[in-house]
């Protein structure tokens, strides 16, 4: 049995980054950039009013002096006319200032009859331009890799990119095994339970960028779980779900032998999660997940979300700890790493866990409630409410 820390290692290196595809910009909010891209045009590509006011030439400002007005500058169609002294453009936000023109004033302090505007005492100092570039300019970089946030899709829109540079999405085969289960939908008999594990992973790999492949269940059977492991041709990754403990029905350890998995371990020092096994079945890595339907998620988190990072270029660092205020009393930890289940938030400024007194690894509607682990280190000391711990949030 190993630790968390060697089992994690153990288990991304079983990957590598994955090749890399250009996609429509549409589609890239999610994904995570391969290279580095560089804007086409500067933004603004003109000096730009950020009012609504007149444009005119900043050495004649003064209290009481008057313009006219010949013309007008708008958002897509700008003045095409020279501002000479004693003139200015009708302007509006966003719209090109015009030759000659270095200030804007704003409408409100402008009076205007007919085509004669008069500066009002009291008007507001700034010039109101932006100038070129002023956002950034033609060449500024994106840095990858980096996953792409709705923030960065109207960023790369701006910078005149319309295909991105993306890692292609990790392909996850995932089989769900055991006689008990059967479908959401179906109607199971009396000794049967709702198949919960495979749904709860294929969202959780979804929502940190992966595509599944959803396999029928596997039933306790070699030549059940080889038909299913066969339907995982082509995947990036095969995760098992059950069958990897010592039972005399758990055969996902003897059959992925039979068929030549190359093991990386077996048994990690954690709970949930104990019954944890990873290796390559030929050139796919696998993951054998337990059972029970938290152990499944919490492995799925600890260990597989890094394999998915890694796959798409992000590196293969564990889940980020942060320290928080202890919310109730622990009792000392055994030898295993225990992942509690967890509520965190920020009570007085400070960011504190409150972990649920039931921390049974059957306990799905305990898993939801929660919004993240508290982290209890093997063989630790009790704690007290208000003493510092580690968390790990979703």
């Amino acid at each position: 049995m190993i630790s968390v820390a060697e089992a994690l290692q153990a288990v991304t290196a079983l990957f590598e980054p994955l090749n890399v595809e250009h996609i429509a910009l549409r589609d890239a909010v999610g994904r995570v950039l391969a290279e580095d891209v560089a804007a086409k045009r500067d933004q603004p590509p003109f000096a730009a009013s950020s009012m609504d006011g007149y444009a005119l030439r900043n050495a004649e400002v003064a209290a009481n002096a008057r313009f006219t007005v010949i013309g007008e500058s708008a958002a897509g169609a700008g003045f095409t006319g020279v501002i000479k002294s004693g003139q200015a453009a009708r302007i509006f936000t966003g719209a090109p200032v015009p030759e000659g023109a270095d200030r804007v004033i704003i409408q409100e302090d402008i009076s205007r009859d007919g085509d004669v505007i008069t500066i009002n005492a009291g008007f507001d100092t700034e010039h109101f331009i932006r100038p070129a570039g002023f956002d950034f300019l033609a060449g500024q970089v994106m840095h990858a890799p980096k996953r792409l946030t709705a923030q960065d899709v109207a960023l790369l829109a701006s910078m005149n990119c319309p295909d991105i540079p993306v890692f292609r999405k990790p392909l996850v085969g995932i089989i769900a095994t055991g006689n008990e289960l059967v479908m959401p939908g179906e109607d199971p008999e009396q000794a049967q339970i709702i198949a919960s594990n495979n749904f709860g992973l294929a969202a959780l790999f979804q929502q940190f960028g992966a595509e599944i492949r959803m396999i029928p269940i596997a039933r306790d059977t070699p030549q059940s779980l080889k038909m299913a492991i066969d339907l995982c041709d082509g995947v990036d990754l095969i995760v098992t779900i059950g069958g990897a403990s010592v039972g005399d029905h758990d055969i996902v350890r003897d059959v992925t032998a039979e068929i030549g998995m190359v093991s990386s371990f077996y048994k990690v020092a954690m709970r949930p999660g104990k019954p944890l096994m990873a290796g390559m079945l030929g050139e796919t890595p696998l993951i054998g997940l337990p059972g029970n339907p938290v152990s499944s998620m919490v492995c799925g988190h600890i260990f597989i979300r890094p394999a998915l990072s890694k796959m798409q270029g992000l590196g293969d660092a564990a889940l980020p700890r942060e320290l928080a205020q202890l919310g109730a009393d622990l009792p000392q930890n055994g030898p295993r790493e225990h992942y509690m289940r967890a509520q965190i938030g920020v009570e007085y400024s400070r960011l504190t866990v409150h972990p649920f007194a039931r921390q049974d690894s059957a306990l799905l509607s305990v898993l939801a409630r929660a919004n993240g682990f508290l982290v209890c280190p093997p063989n630790s000391d009790a704690k007290r409410a208000g003493d510092l711990v580690e968390v790990i949030r979703f």
